[in-house]
């Protein structure tokens, strides 16, 4: 019984190789490291959270690279976290996201499909709440109203799931994510941007003048989260379901600001600005669907969970933060 992990040198897909492998699962892991950000980092990643998980160099896009590895590994599941990332990129490259995010998408749904894959869990945002949502942003809110390319991708992903598990008998779990945090992160994202600039004494960009919130999560309760939708399939005729992983508790941007000057022992010199086109004002998870499905219960706030960043940034980067 072998779990197939797609971005597994990714944030978060080392992280859920290096769980599924402390578990005692046979695991095999896809990554094409791209250079949206640097593949070093990637490298790194994987040497230091999962170095015994076999990843092969493998594009969402290559069907025919994918077809031989689902016959060598017969992967009893999947867990898709491959993607092209990043709401700002996707106004600069959106082919990168057609390619990766729907075709490469496809490839995965036609695979798993004919190859009897038991359970395809895969990663949705909470970008895809858009406009319509109202905070807490629920499951069953509508993802119509998309404010970047990337949020259209993901909720594409959520229709095309449902749509093989209709017509094919897919079992599907799509997961909405909600910025997630923690050592190893993507250096795209605030957490690793802001420590690495507050450490190095650059000024940092503050969207929105500051008046912004977002349900920051950390990633050991992402993992947990994905570790318990993946043994939790849906029952139901279409077996297609959707959860939000988030940690329900939306922080202002200028207290999680405050949380790393005080890791860092050093004051942040802050350059606010307009808000970025694409961009939502508040994140807040509504998680009570996940806790009765699969026990899901974040733990982790900001106080807890930050400051280690900010000592991974300095230990990693050192003297180039």
């Amino acid at each position: 019984m072998t779990i197939l992990v797609t971005g597994a040198a990714g944030f978060i897909g080392a992280h859920v190789c290096q769980a599924l492998a402390a578990a005692g699962q046979a695991v095999v892991g896809l990554d094409n490291y791209n250079d949206y950000y640097d593949p070093q980092i990637k490298r790194d990643r994987v040497a230091a959270l999962c170095p015994q998980v076999d990843i092969r160099v493998l594009d969402l896009t290559d069907r025919s690279g994918l077809d031989a590895l689902f016959e060598e590994v017969a992967p009893s599941a999947v867990i898709h976290l491959a993607a092209q990332a990043g709401v700002r990129y996707s106004l600069e490259n959106p082919q990168a996201y057609v390619d990766s995010n729907l075709t490469g998408f496809v490839n995965i749904l036609e695979l798993c499909r004919h190859r009897g894959v038991g359970h395809l869990v895969y990663a949705s945002s909470s970008s895809v709440y858009g406009d319509s949502a109202t905070p807490p942003f629920s499951e069953d809110q509508r993802i119509d109203r998309p404010r970047s390319l990337y949020a259209a991708t993901k909720a594409a992903n959520e229709l095309m799931a449902y749509t093989y598990a209709q017509l094919f008998g897919l079992k599907a779990t799509g997961l909405r994510f909600f910025t997630v945090y923690g050592p190893w992160g993507r250096p795209d994202m605030a957490p690793l941007l802001f420590s690495r600039a507050v450490l190095a004494g650059r000024p940092i960009q503050v969207f929105n003048e500051g008046r912004m919130q977002r349900d920051f999560t950390h990633v050991s309760d992402i993992v947990a989260g994905i570790l318990g939708a993946l043994s939790h399939p849906s029952t139901e005729t279409i077996a297609h379901q959707v959860f939000n992983l988030g940690n329900h508790t939306p922080i202002e941007l200028e207290h999680f600001i405050g949380v790393i000057e005080a890791a860092a022992g050093v004051a942040a010199r802050k350059v606010y600005k307009p808000m970025q086109p694409g961009d939502m004002v508040r994140t807040m998870a509504d998680t009570r669907r996940a806790e009765q499905a699969f026990g899901y219960a974040p733990s982790t706030p900001i106080e807890v969970g930050l400051p280690p960043v900010v000592a991974w940034c300095r230990e990693y980067f050192g003297q180039a933060v």
